[in-house]
């Protein structure tokens, strides 16, 4: 019988040693915040969704809608962070700044709305404004220490 057993070398010795470390670096390199892209996505959904959840599609039609789309941006922007990271996780910031603009959206899109709206959209904001931060955050640091 002819002796088939492969015997493990060391890596080292591979002519393509440090082409396939880029490789791996390039690859693993903008996935540093690969945690936060569900709880993202997941935002979006709910941020769509609140107004249904919440029941106050009769009371305040305006802040539907707004909550509809800005739930959609969100999502988006989650599914880009997961398809594309290096390019959209810079678009971090704009994800704060939607999260501001969820919580004093009732007092500007809404009609005098009630408590349960308006803490609500606090609370999608200030959760947007919180991921936001992280993503950004990871982004620099990921972006500021050299990759070998």
């Amino acid at each position: 019988m002819a002796d088939v057993s492969h015997t493990r070398g060391d890596i080292t010795s591979h002519p393509d040693v440090t082409e396939m470390r880029d490789r791996y670096a390039r690859m693993v390199g903008g996935r540093d915040v690969a945690l936060v892209d569900g709880p993202v996505f997941l935002l979006g959904l709910y941020c769509a969704t609140s107004p249904w959840i919440l029941h106050y599609t009769t009371s305040q039609p305006a802040l539907v809608t707004h909550n509809l789309i800005m739930g959609i941006a969100i999502g988006v922007l989650a599914l880009g962070f997961t398809t594309t990271p290096t390019r959209m996780y810079g678009l971090s910031w704009a994800m704060c700044a939607m999260g501001t603009w969820l919580i004093i959206s009732p007092w500007i899109v809404g009609e005098s709305p009630d408590a349960g709206v308006v803490v609500n959209n606090i609370i999608i904001g200030a959760l947007a404004v919180v991921l936001g931060f992280v993503c950004a955050a990871t982004s620099a640091k990921s972006k500021s220490t050299p990759q070998t």
